[in-house]
C-alpha cells in the first residue's frame, strides 16, 4: 500500500535523521569546492548538487546533496556523520562549519499527486520549481524550505522546516494530502522504489571509504558509475589525483542494474515442490554472480517490482563484464540462474530487454546489471558444473549474463 502510494498518488516519508550541515564563512565556497567532486562554482543559488565526496586515494567517503543559499553559505546532507571530516578539510580556510542535524526537520512528499498537494497550502513558486531546485516559502502559513528532491525516481519534493515546527507541517501535509490519497510510507517501500530507479545506499551498494575493512569494499565514484558527478577540469579538491589516474585507465568494476528470469525462479521452487513466491520485501545481500567458473561480482540489493513485474536487483561487476547484454548467473543457494544486463532506471527501460538464449531457461535466472567491478581481483575458483547439493534437485549449471553501465543520482525526482 505504502509503494502504490509512492507511484500512483504521494507518500510521505521523514527524511529528517539526515545528518545537516551548515557551512559559512569568506571560504565557505573554497571549503566546498576542496571535498566536493562536482564544481561548486558553477552552483547556482537556489540549486543543489547531488554529489559524492571522497578520500585522497579516490574513494568515496559518503554521498549527498550540497545546497547554495546564495549569501555565501551552503548545506550539505548526508546519510553518514561528516563533521569531523569536513572541519578537518576546513583546517587553514575562514570558513565555519555547523552540524544544524537537530534543528531541522525534513518530510518527503514523493509521487504524482506530490505537487497538488504542495499548491494546496503553498504559493505558485512550487509549480515552477524545477529539477533539484529549492524555494523559500510556507505550507499552511508555516516557514519552509521546498527542494524538488527526492529519492523514488518519481515527481517528489522534500520539505525543510525548523524542529519545532516539523509536527504541524506533518498534520498540515495530511490534511491537505488527504483529497490526493496521501499515504504515510517507511523504509521498505522507499527500498523499492530506489532500486527502481538504480539509486544506491551507503553501506549497501558501498561502504563509506572511512569504515572500510578491506580495499575491495572502497568505491570510487567511477566505480559506482558515477562518472558524471566528477569534475576533474575545476581544479584541485581531494581524491583529484587518484581520480584522474583512475579515469585514464578506466576503473576494474562498475555499479549495474539486473533483471531476473522469473522463469528460472519459479523451476527453482517448482523442484523442491513449492509455489513459486517472489521476495515479499527488498533484501540487501551479496550474491554472487558468475560468468562461467568464474565469480564476476555480486548483487547488493533487490526486490520484486510491481512497476515492472519483474524481479530486479543492483549488483557490482567487472568491469569487462559491464556491457550492456552480458549474462552472468546469480547463486542463490546451490542453483545458478541466467541474468543479463539493464540499463538503469530500469522501471524507465522496459524495452531494453535482452533476448534470453535458446536453450531452455530450467535452472537459471536472466537478469540485467546495472554496475560492475574488478573480477580478477575478486575472482573465485572454478564450481563445477556436475555438482549438485545434497537434497537438492538443483545442479550447478554455467552460463553467461549481460549489463549495462546506468545512470545513477541518489536523489532522482
Amino acid at each position: 500500500m505504502e509503494y502504490y502510494a509512492i507511484r500512483h498518488s504521494a507518500g510521505m516519508l521523514d527524511v529528517s535523521p539526515l545528518y545537516k550541515y551548515l557551512i559559512r564563512g569568506k571560504d565557505a565556497l573554497s571549503l566546498v569546492n576542496k571535498v566536493v567532486t562536482r564544481n561548486a562554482r558553477k552552483l547556482a543559488k537556489g540549486q543543489i548538487y547531488y554529489t559524492p565526496w571522497c578520500d585522497e586515494r579516490g574513494k568515496t567517503v559518503d554521498d549527498g546533496t550540497l545546497w547554495n543559499f546564495g549569501d555565501g553559505s551552503f548545506r550539505m546532507t548526508s546519510a553518514e556523520p561528516n563533521l569531523k571530516w569536513l572541519q578537518d578539510a576546513g583546517m587553514g580556510l575562514d570558513a565555519e562549519v555547523r552540524d544544524v542535524s537537530e534543528d531541522i526537520g525534513a518530510l518527503a512528499v514523493q509521487g504524482p499527486s506530490s505537487r497538488a498537494i504542495l499548491m494546496e497550502g503553498a504559493d505558485g513558486a512550487v509549480q515552477k520549481l524545477k529539477y533539484f531546485r529549492f524555494v523559500n516559502t510556507a505550507f499552511a502559513g508555516i516557514p519552509v524550505q521546498i527542494s524538488r528532491t527526492g529519492y523514488t525516481g518519481d515527481l517528489g519534493y522534500e520539505i525543510w522546516v525548523e524542529r519545532e515546527r516539523a509536527e504541524a507541517l506533518w498534520d498540515a501535509l495530511m490534511d491537505k494530502g488527504r483529497g490526493h490519497d496521501i499515504t504515510p510510507a517507511g523504509m521498505l517501500a522507499l527500498d523499492v522504489a530506489r532500486i527502481e530507479a538504480g539509486l544506491i545506499l551507503a553501506e549497501v551498494e558501498y561502504m563509506p571509504a572511512r569504515k572500510a575493512v578491506i580495499d575491495v569494499q572502497r568505491y570510487s565514484p567511477y566505480e559506482l558509475s558515477l562518472d558524471w558527478t566528477v569534475a576533474s577540469e575545476k581544479g584541485p579538491f581531494i581524491g583529484r589525483k587518484a581520480l584522474l589516474e583512475e579515469n585514464r585507465r578506466g576503473p576494474a568494476r562498475r555499479t549495474v542494474g539486473l533483471v531476473i528470469d522469473w522463469r528460472t525462479v519459479e523451476q527453482l521452487y517448482l523442484n523442491i515442490g513449492l509455489p513459486p513466491q517472489p521476495p515479499s520485501a527488498p533484501w540487501r545481500a551479496k550474491i554472487p554472480l558468475y560468468s562461467g567458473y568464474r565469480q564476476v561480482g555480486w548483487a547488493t540489493s533487490g526486490c520484486w517490482s510491481p512497476l515492472l513485474k519483474k524481479y530486479i536487483a543492483i549488483a557490482t561487476v567487472g568491469a569487462a563484464y559491464s556491457r550492456p547484454g552480458t549474462r552472468v548467473q546469480p547463486l542463490y543457494r546451490p542453483c545458478e540462474f541466467r541474468s543479463a544486463l539493464w540499463p538503469r532506471p530500469m522501471r524507465l527501460s522496459l524495452e531494453a530487454v535482452t533476448t534470453a538464449s535458446s536453450r531452455p531457461p530450467i535452472w537459471r535466472k536472466r537478469a540485467f546489471m546495472w554496475w560492475s567491478w574488478n573480477a580478477d581481483r575478486w575472482s573465485a575458483g572454478p564450481v563445477s558444473p556436475k555438482r549438485s547439493i545434497p537434497g537438492s534437485r538443483c545442479p550447478r549449471l554455467p552460463t553467461s549474463a549481460a549489463f549495462s553501465a546506468p545512470r545513477s543520482r541518489r536523489t532522482w525526482s
